[in-house]
Order: structure tokens, then C-alpha cells, then sequence
């Protein structure tokens, strides 16, 4: 398997300490913590990432 081209959010700045970064792939986005690189990684379903992604943008914190 190819390396991932991992991304952090456009959002994200060089002295915030909660970012995760993703990576695209066909079929599978993975996403993991910035700060732990070599540590645990998710994969989503891309239908089921967008969702994420839409709800969470619409959610009060």
C-alpha cells in the first residue's frame, strides 16, 4: 500500500493542539490525531464521513 497523503483542516493552526489530520483514498477516508502519528487511525466510508462531516458542521458546541 502507497504512503497516505495526510492533511490537517484548514481551520487548523501550527499552535492548536486538537487537530486531527485525514487522508483520501479510494473508497476509505482515514483520519487520525496530529499529535499521535504513529498511534491509532479511523476509517470511514466516504458516504458515511460526509455525514459526519455535515452533521458536525451544523451541531452547536
Amino acid at each position: 500500500m502507497a504512503e497516505l497523503a495526510w492533511f490537517k483542516s484548514s481551520y487548523s493552526t501550527n499552535e492548536d493542539a486538537n487537530c486531527v489530520e485525514i487522508a483520501e483514498t479510494p473508497g476509505v477516508i482515514h483520519v487520525r490525531d496530529s499529535k499521535d502519528k504513529t498511534g491509532p487511525q479511523l476509517a470511514f466510508e466516504p458516504t458515511a464521513w460526509k455525514a459526519f462531516v455535515t452533521f458536525a458542521a451544523t451541531t452547536e458546541v
